[in-house]
């Protein structure tokens, strides 16, 4: 199983495709793990070389107490393109990622060709919010999360349609670290990136599912607002829209990743 480690934390990743091809890195959402890059991994490793992680506190990596800050979870992807002597790649990140992909832009620059921040936002939820469910979580486990993760994260006639791929991704989350769940909410608790998106400089992809009642539309229409050379490309998904509409998601992305101007 690779791994890179840093400071005690042991960070799992895969990748894919010819390492002597531009980087895509991929960087997951809240109580995923990699795997739901799946689709887009097999799309586009025959152009790029894919590199995905589990996000601290998720999948097989380690989960140290908490709380994390976004700026552990950046340092987290930089220190796994140092290991992998990457110095400059394109980062996708969706919803959590998004926010990690985000903090990449603005504070590595120089490490980010192209940005793509798919369902997520400069500030996503409420301090509050977040804060009340890594309580809950430390309290009484995943179980309800899951239960009601397909709401969240897909339209119902998708879930209901798939009920085999979201039963799957609830019991991922069921089976995730509690205490790593926890830690990641309160990163988000505290992370407010809307007086920094008018720095990002590199070329952006913003993705938005019509349907997200997590991350709106509204919420890419801001960070294109910020973000100087920016484009907005919303689909027929809710919040986990790579996994609810994958063809579409792959087909925007790559032709993003590949046209010369925005």
């Amino acid at each position: 199983m690779p791994v890179v480690h840093l400071d005690g934390v042991a960070i799992h990743f895969e990748t894919a495709g010819d390492r002597r091809r531009p980087c895509l890195l991929l960087s997951n959402s809240l109580g995923t793990d990699l795997s739901m890059w799946d689709a887009q991994t097999d799309a586009l490793a025959s152009a790029y070389f894919v590199v995905r992680y589990d996000t601290r506190g998720h999948g097989r990596s380690s989960s140290p107490p908490g709380p994390y800050t976004v700026a552990q979870l950046g340092g987290d992807a930089l220190a796994l393109l140092d290991h992998l002597d990457i110095e400059r790649a394109h980062v996708c990140g969706l919803s959590m990622g998004g926010v990690t992909a985000q903090w990449l832009a603005v504070h590595a620059p120089h490490r980010v060709l192209k940005l793509v921040l798919a369902n997520t936002a400069a500030r996503v939820g409420t301090r509050d919010g977040w804060m009340d469910r890594a309580a809950s979580v430390r309290s009484g486990g995943l179980d309800a999360i899951a239960e009601s993760s397909a709401s969240r994260w897909f339209t119902a006639g998708w879930a209901a349609a798939n009920a085999a791929i979201a039963a799957r991704m609830a019991d991922k989350l069921r089976r995730q670290d509690a205490e790593g769940y926890a830690a990641c909410c309160e990163a988000l608790a505290v992370a407010d990136l809307r007086g920094d998106t008018t720095r990002i400089a590199a070329p952006t992809l913003v993705i938005a599912g019509r349907h997200d009642p997590v991350t709106t539309v509204a919420d890419g229409e801001a960070l294109c607002s910020a973000i100087g050379q920016s484009q907005l490309a919303v689909l027929e998904a809710s919040h986990i829209s790579n996994v609810e509409d994958p063809a579409s998601f792959s087909a925007v992305l790559r032709k993003f990743l590949t046209q010369r101007k925005l």
